[in-house]
Formats: structure tokens, C-alpha cells, sequence
């Protein structure tokens, strides 16, 4: 099923370290949990090979250097108004990383549940 919608939706991006914690559990499990309580369309998670951030170092996941810290992308689409909830609620939740939103146009999306 191909569903439009003409409401502004945004795609959230976290991008975090794998061993960052909040409440002695995963931040990016958190997070997930935060979204399904506050109803959103849904999220993924996603543990990237390599990266590196502010400090520069680099992290990655190879026998040489085998990183207990690997970049984690966090990625949601929903309407402007739910993604605005979830970084206000988040505000608390995350002391380093970086949050990106963009614009995007939704033309498909499954039949179990709405944007609207």
C-alpha cells in the first residue's frame, strides 16, 4: 500500500557511542523505549563498522583494533510534531553526541500504521 502524506514529517538521526548509558542500560535502548512509549511510527538502530567523532579518534570493529565503543546511528521518521516531542524528552538523556533532523517526503509507508 502507497500512502501520502502532506503533513512536515522529519527524519531524526542520533549518532552515539556504543557504550554510552543512561540509567545503567544502553542509551540507544532508552531511546527506544522512549519512542515506542511516546508512540512513534518506529526506530532503528543501527552499530556502524567505524567512525570517529569529536576527539577523532577512530573506532572500529577489525581484530587490530577492536573498538568496545562503536558508532551507533539511531533513525526515526515521523511527523514534525513527534519528533519534536521525543528530542525534547531526550534533552535529559544524552550528554555527547550529535542529533541531526532533515525534511522528508513519506511515499510509502505500511498499512498497520499512520502518520496521521
Amino acid at each position: 500500500m502507497t500512502n501520502h502524506t502532506s503533513e512536515p514529517t522529519l527524519r531524526l538521526r542520533i549518532y552515539i557511542g556504543e557504550s554510552s548509558r543512561h540509567h545503567h542500560q544502553p542509551l540507544y535502548h532508552a531511546i527506544v523505549l522512549k519512542a515506542r512509549e511516546m508512540g512513534l511510527a518506529g526506530i532503528t538502530v543501527m552499530r556502524a563498522v567505524e567512525g570517529f567523532g569529536p576527539s577523532s579518534r577512530i573506532h572500529a570493529a577489525n581484530l587490530l583494533s577492536l573498538s568496545g565503543d562503536l558508532p551507533i546511528v539511531i533513525e526515526a521518521v515521523d511527523l514534525e510534531e513527534r519528533i519534536n516531542a521525543l528530542l525534547e524528552a531526550l534533552e535529559g538523556m544524552i550528554d555527547h553526541g550529535l542529533i541531526t533532523t532533515d525534511a522528508v517526503h513519506v511515499r510509502r509507508y505500511g498499512s498497520s500504521h499512520t502518520m496521521s
